[in-house]
C-alpha cells in the first residue's frame, strides 16, 4: 500500500501492569478521549466501565432464542399430534403436553445456545482477521502478560500529536501509532 493511502487507525501504549492500565483508561475518559480500547490477557475488575463499554446485548438476545427455540419446538410437536397425524394412544388426549417436555426443554437449549453464539459473533464483528492492532509491536504479548490502550483517530476533534503526549504522560512501556 503506498504511503500517501495510509490513514492512522489510532496511537497505542503498552503497560506493564493491570492497575496502570486500570489507571491509564480512566484517566482516557477523563481527558475526554471517547473512543478508548484497552487489550489485556485477563479480565480486569473495573475495566469496562472506565474505557465507557456499553452493556451487553447478548443476555437479551439469549432469552429470545430461547423462548423462540422453546416455542417452536412446542408448536411444532402440537402440530404434529394434534393438526397432521392425530392418533389415539392408549386412550391418551391428543394434547398431552407432558410428552412434549423434553424436547420443548431441549430446543430451547438449542435455541439460547445458537442465539448466544451468533450475539457473540455478529456483535464483535468477527472474524476480524486483518486489525490495525495486530500490527502494534509487541501486540502477541496481550494474550500473556502485556496491557494495552488504544485511543482511536476517528473521534472528533483527535489530534495525533496531542493523544500521542498524552499517552507518554502516562508512563507506558510503549507507544505506537496504528495505521490503517
Amino acid at each position: 500500500m503506498a504511503e500517501e493511502a495510509r490513514r492512522l487507525w489510532g496511537v497505542m501504549a503498552e503497560f506493564a501492569t493491570a492497575d496502570a492500565l486500570l489507571a491509564a483508561a480512566r484517566a482516557a475518559r477523563e481527558a475526554g478521549y471517547g473512543h478508548v480500547h484497552a487489550y489485556s490477557p485477563f479480565a480486569i475488575e473495573g475495566l469496562a466501565e472506565a474505557v465507557g463499554f456499553p452493556r451487553s446485548r447478548v443476555p437479551a438476545i439469549t432469552l429470545l432464542g430461547a423462548v423462540l427455540g422453546g416455542l417452536l419446538g412446542y408448536l411444532m410437536q402440537w402440530y404434529s399430534a394434534v393438526v397432521a397425524y392425530p392418533i389415539n394412544v392408549g386412550g391418551r388426549p391428543l394434547h398431552s403436553w407432558p410428552m412434549f417436555v423434553p424436547v420443548t426443554f431441549e430446543l430451547t437449549v438449542l435455541g439460547g445456545a445458537l442465539a448466544a453464539f451468533g450475539a457473540v459473533i455478529f456483535g464483535n464483528r468477527l472474524p476480524d482477521l486483518a486489525h490495525p492492532v495486530f500490527e502494534a509491536p509487541d501486540f502477541d504479548l496481550a494474550m500473556r502478560n502485556r496491557f494495552f490502550l488504544c485511543l482511536r483517530a476517528d473521534e472528533p476533534g483527535f489530534e495525533a500529536k496531542r493523544a500521542a503526549e498524552w499517552l507518554e504522560s502516562q508512563q507506558p512501556l510503549k507507544r505506537s501509532e496504528l495505521w490503517w
